[in-house]
Parts: C-alpha cells; structure tokens; sequence
C-alpha cells in the first residue's frame, strides 16, 4: 500500500534495511567492546570503583540524594516562574496592539539569543553587585534560576505563540461572530484548545530546563547532582562510575517527566470530546523554530 508521503519498501529495500541494520549493530557492538576493553585497561571496571554505590549508604545520602534535591529545587522553581511568563509573553506577542507586540517580541528575541549559561553568569553577577543582601551560599541558586527563567520563558513564549497560530483560522471567526472580545477568545477558545498541541513542546523544554540546572553545577557552585560527581570521585577516585550513576538518575527523572507529560496529554485527548479543529503538533514546531512568523489579525 503506497501513500503520498511514503512508499511500503520492495523485496529488494527490506532486504537493504535488514543488511543495513546488521552492519549498525556490528559496528555497535564493536564500538561498545573497544569503549569497555580502554576502560578494563585503565581499571574503571574494577569493583571498587563501583560497588560504593551498592555498600556504602554515605555515597547516596551525603552526596547524590542531596544533589538530586538541589537539581530538582532549581528545576522546579524554575518551572514555576517561567511557565506563566511565558505563557504572558506569547499572548503578548499575539496582542493587536504595536506597543505590546514590539517590547514583547524585543524581550522575547533578545533572551532567546543569549546563551543560557551566560545568563546565569550575569545573574550571579548582578546578585554579587546589587543584592549583596543574598548569602553566599543562596547566590548560586538565585544565579541558575534566574538564567533558566529568562531563556527558557523567551522560548516557551514562542511555544504558546506557535500553538495558538497552529489553530485554524474559523476558530477565531466563530468566537468574533459570538461577540467575544479579543482576550475571552484567546482564554476561552484558543488557549485550551492549543494546549494539547503545545504540550509535547512545553515537555521538551521543561526537560532542557532540570538537565540545564548541570550549568550551575558545574560553573557556579551549585551543589547540585552534577557537582556531586566531584565530591564522589575526590573520595573515592571513581570519576567515569560516579559520571555514569549521575546519568542514569537523570535519565530516570526525565524519563518520570516524559511518561507523566504523557500521560496528561491522553488525558487531555480523551476529554476533548470535540474541539472542531484538528492540530498537528508538527506545526507547533516548525513555527516556534521560527518556520511561520505569521500573526494572529
């Protein structure tokens, strides 16, 4: 069965792909092997690199749990500020109005620009110069965050803005033939039937937001699960385990995310029992990758 998009492969293409898949796992395989043998032979497969995460209690709760908290507080309060500005900024970028549109989109195009590791330098900065009343010791923290709000409300921002364009245009006749203003369309007509679309995106960036905490660990003194990889292998020279632990812990988080994201968006799915629009989530992307800047009349 053909199809516009795609063409089901022959007998000769699936036997292309089977010897195609064959020669990735070998190679696979062979790269794994040869990563292994290099680490046997600078012994970080030994037993004592590894079993402190099994027999000693103190790695887990002196280091990688305090950690792991830290990451998480800095994640979540990241979140939670930058979440409903965002979500101000893409309506304010939606706005009728040329003097709410354009401060707006500046604000919005300036923070996506800048890195977000040099955001969070500038933060420390401006707590160090101007807020000397923050402790020392708070000051990497209020540092991360505020480098994760700026950039990642900047870009959230353009998710909302992609999601509410991604709407067919009726949507918004329909709400103006009933006499809704601008701002109940927007909250009762255009917002919730966007959220659907924006939520795999919005799941994408609350994901580079918690592995973007590492920055502050790395760079600024945050203790977060990151910075505990120093203190682990100080102590028991177990650098490339320790690394390794940490990754699999925020695969775990992230993948926890990921699969609740999912979750709710079945959920979100199932309740619609029919919202008269149908919207792909490929637009959501392409057009906060700046693929369709087009606005909303």
């Amino acid at each position: 069965m053909n199809s516009v998009l795609y063409d089901v492969p022959g007998p000769k293409a699936k036997a292309r792909n089977w010897i195609y898949t064959a020669v990735f796992l070998v190679l696979f395989a062979l790269a794994a092997w040869w990563i292994l043998s290099v680490m046997a032979d600078k012994h970080q497969l030994d037993a004592d690199k590894w079993t402190p995460f099994v027999t000693d209690g103190r790695v887990w709760t002196t280091y990688l749990l305090p950690g792991l908290g830290e990451t998480l507080k800095a994640g979540a309060i990241a979140m939670v500020i930058a979440l409903p500005l965002g979500a101000l900024l893409g309506i304010g970028r939606l706005s009728d109005h040329a003097w709410v549109r354009g401060p707006v989109g500046t604000v919005v195009e300036f923070f996506r620009a800048i890195p977000v590791l040099m955001l969070m330098m500038f933060g420390y900065a401006f707590f160090v110069k101007f807020v000397p009343a923050v402790a020392s010791d708070f000051r990497p923290l209020y540092a991360v965050v505020t480098g994760l709000v700026l950039y990642n409300s900047a870009v959230i921002a353009e998710i909302v803005r992609a999601g509410v364009l991604s709407l067919p245009r009726g949507q918004t006749d329909a709400a103006k033939a009933i006499g809704m203003r601008k701002g109940q369309t927007m909250v009762h007509v255009l917002i919730p039937q966007a959220v659907t679309a924006m939520l795999p995106a919005l799941v994408s960036q609350l994901v580079v937001i918690l592995k973007d905490t590492a920055l502050g660990g790395s760079l600024l003194g945050l203790t977060d699960l990151l910075a505990a990889n120093r203190q682990i292998s100080a102590n028991y020279t177990n650098t490339i385990a320790s690394l390794v632990v940490i990754a699999l812990i925020y695969i775990a988080v992230n993948f926890a995310l990921t699969s609740f994201a999912s979750w709710t968006e079945g959920r979100l799915r199932k309740s619609k029992k029919s919202t008269g629009a149908v919207v792909a989530v490929a637009e959501v992307d392409d057009l906060a990758t700046g693929a369709n800047s087009a606005g909303v009349a």
